[in-house]
């Protein structure tokens, strides 16, 4: 998408009445530390935070260290985040990554695009939510469906690649805003701007919302 004037002028008031209807938006993924972020996130893929959030606190408790997580055997690592779905494929993912980490970086993440995106099982949208929410670190836009459906619904962008949105966004939102947009639009896509039935005539942003895609 061009990054015109009018482009930005219309983003940097999104931004703004996201800002002011979220104030406190923040990670709705429980977690204290860098690694139970990183943990937390890969288990969201194609699952609820609320899903995830009732199978951490007992996971962390289990597990506190990245050796924990290669210790333990494959089998029943799978048995303790069955819950949250595609769980033999999640259980790889974290075993392997936390391998790496204890091979690699003492136990901790790295605090990098880089590297983050070379573990196994991490895209660039886990690196953006740890990079973000842990490190406090600007380095991306984190595009989950959400996010990707009010992007495209407020004319942000067109497409439906989250790397493509992502790209879009980080065009027209300046970099002070990145890492609150996402969580401020993850909360007004649970309260307003929904996937089935919007409620259009509530939200705050309706008169600078084009509304595209959504049927009248």
């Amino acid at each position: 998408m061009a990054a015109t004037a009018d482009a930005k002028r219309h983003a940097v008031e999104v931004v703004r009445r996201l800002r002011r209807e979220y104030p406190d938006a923040v990670c709705s993924l429980g977690h204290r530390t860098p690694l139970e972020l990183l943990v937390a996130t890969i288990l969201s893929a194609q699952c609820t935070d609320k899903r995830v959030n009732l199978v951490t606190p007992e996971l962390f408790r289990k597990y506190r260290s990245a050796a924990d997580y290669v210790r333990v055997p494959q089998s029943e690592f799978e048995r303790d985040i069955q819950s949250t779905g595609f769980f033999r494929n999640k259980a790889k993912n974290i075993k392997g990554c936390c391998q790496v980490l204890v091979e690699q970086y003492d136990g901790e993440g790295p605090n990098g695009m880089d590297k983050l995106v070379e573990l196994p099982g991490i895209g660039r949208k886990t690196a953006n939510v740890v990079l973000g929410t842990a490190f406090g670190v600007a380095s991306g836009i984190v595009v989950d469906t959400h996010v990707g459906r009010i992007s495209r619904r407020l004319g942000l962008s067109e497409h439906k690649n989250p790397e493509k949105i992502e790209q879009d966004l980080m065009t027209l939102v300046p970099k002070q805003d990145w890492i609150a947009l996402s969580h401020q639009m993850i909360r007004h896509g649970r309260r307003y701007c929904t996937a089935r039935k919007p409620k259009c005539d509530e939200c705050p942003l309706a008169d600078v919302s084009p509304r595209l895609g959504v049927e009248t």
